[in-house]
């Protein structure tokens, strides 16, 4: 016997029955609303190119770390999965793999997320298992023959309003102009400045990454002033093809205050080849906060994504290569290392710094009590492993008696999942409704304010923050 794919429509709503009606509705006023997406990673060739999904695999399976982390750990090898460098495996059996092992997903995100995108999609009716894994295959690929489940058909379809993508410094952009120009297509994608490659001394290819930007502006490589300068007109690039922010995936948000003089030599010594890890640190840090001085001036929002260990085992980064599942979370600390850059630009009006962690402690310790005093500063979404119905709630709990509704940045998606935005932003909106529910009930807020509270949360925070 198969067990029926379950998508409850009081799915995680309270349990108590009248909190539970007050949480449904809220959800019901910002359910039909647009989803904005002002931080995520789909690639803006997806929308451009209008390509058919290939097939139910490498549209679930390959590239959601989520997913084949958990498998990997059940003893299931990357490889049989078409993970980074291995060579794509029959994509049946990988979705058999996955079938045989849905028990896994029980009480994860990911699990919540696929059970959404199945049931409403493509109307699957069972959990996927060794007995249904063949059906369910053979009826996802049906749909994504229907040109009603192509890219554009679906932006369309999941109500996106924005969707912002991750784009290295020197990518010409010429994706995002021909969508723009586009009659077709009415969307509004926008590219994010991401420049860690072109700031970290020990990141891959940092001094090739260097020659290429600082020979594109024409200047010579060892020239500080001439790097700062290019940067900035590769800022200035993004902007007129629409971005509204700059990203840093930094492993720790260290920030040091240092002159031109003492900086440039860090620099030269790092184009040179021969700094060591601790002036990496140091010009690393330096250039976030000199990134923050760039935002005071352009307006390009600056979102910190901090506290990962990338590329954890070596085992498979040496096989597979990176980006294959093993990041792991670091404790992250902001009060510290973030007080050069606030010291800096802190109280200016045109910074919108938005912090991010995936260190749940930071946010309570750290995070709201920065978002609650300084009016630059806003508290990111919870992040990749506390993107989850339970870590929601609890970052609600955290942050909000010490800074309000008003500090946060809406919900952040963080995807390369396309079709898990939808049940990504369900579930934060039906979260949102739930804690808000509780406060109404508890005598803390009214019910009209919590009224207009989620759809701030939805709508209007977002667009304020990110300055859509």
């Amino acid at each position: 016997m198969s067990t029926p794919l379950l998508l409850d429509p009081d799915r995680l709503f309270p349990a108590d029955p009248a909190t539970r009606a007050i949480a449904g509705g809220l959800y019901e006023s910002v359910a039909g609303l647009p989803i904005l997406s002002p931080h995520g990673h789909v690639a803006p060739s997806l929308l451009m190119d209008d390509e058919p999904f290939s097939d139910p695999a490498e549209l679930f399976i390959t590239h959601d770390h989520y997913v084949t982390r958990l498998l990997h750990s059940a003893g299931v090898d990357l490889a049989r999965l078409g993970v980074g460098r291995s060579a794509p495996g029959d994509p049946r059996q990988t979705w058999r793999t996955l079938a045989e092992h849905w028990q896994l997903l029980a009480g994860t995100a990911s699990g919540y997320w696929l059970t959404h995108e199945l049931a409403t999609l493509f109307d699957l009716r069972d959990e996927p298992s060794a007995e249904t894994a063949d059906a369910s295959y053979d009826t996802i690929s049906a749909r994504l023959a229907d040109p009603a489940y192509r890219p554009r058909a679906l932006f369309e379809r999941f109500g996106i309003e924005v969707l912002a993508t991750t784009d290295d410094p020197m990518d010409d952009l010429s994706v995002h102009a021909a969508l723009g120009a586009d009659p077709s297509f009415t969307g509004r994608v926008l590219p994010t400045f991401r420049p860690d490659a072109y700031l970290d001394p020990t990141a891959t290819d940092f001094i090739a990454r260097v020659l290429r930007l600082t020979e594109w502006h024409g200047t010579a490589a060892d020239d500080f002033a001439g790097y700062l300068a290019a940067l900035e007109a590769r800022r200035a690039h993004f902007i007129a093809h629409g971005a509204v922010s700059a990203d840093h995936g930094v492993s720790e948000p260290y920030t040091v205050d240092l002159g031109d003089d003492e900086a440039g030599a860090l620099y030269r010594r790092a184009v040179a080849g021969n700094l060591d890890a601790a002036g990496a640190r140091e010009f690393t840090g330096n250039m976030l906060l000199r990134m923050a001085g760039m935002s005071v001036r352009d307006g390009l929002v600056m979102t910190i994504h901090p506290g990962v260990h990338r590329n954890h085992s070596s085992a498979v980064f040496d096989r597979l290569g990176p980006d294959t599942g093993h990041d792991i979370p670091l404790t992250t600390t902001y009060t510290g290392n973030l007080r050069p850059l606030l010291q800096r630009h802190g109280l200016d009006p045109g910074l919108h710094l938005v912090l991010f962690s995936v260190d749940e402690t930071a946010y309570s310790r750290e995070i709201a009590p920065l978002a609650g005093f300084y009016p630059s500063v806003f508290i990111g979404a919870p992040w990749w492993f506390l993107d989850a119905p339970d870590a929601v709630l609890r970052f609600r709990a955290a942050v909000t008696e010490t800074a309000g509704f008003s500090r946060g940045s809406g919900f952040i998606d963080d995807t390369r999942a396309f079709l898990s935005i939808p049940a990504r932003h369900d579930m934060a909106r039906r979260l949102d409704s739930a804690f808000l529910a509780r406060l109404v009930r508890e005598g803390r807020i009214p019910q009209k304010t919590a009224e207009r509270i989620i759809v701030e949360l939805v709508d209007i925070l977002p667009r304020r923050v990110f300055k859509l």
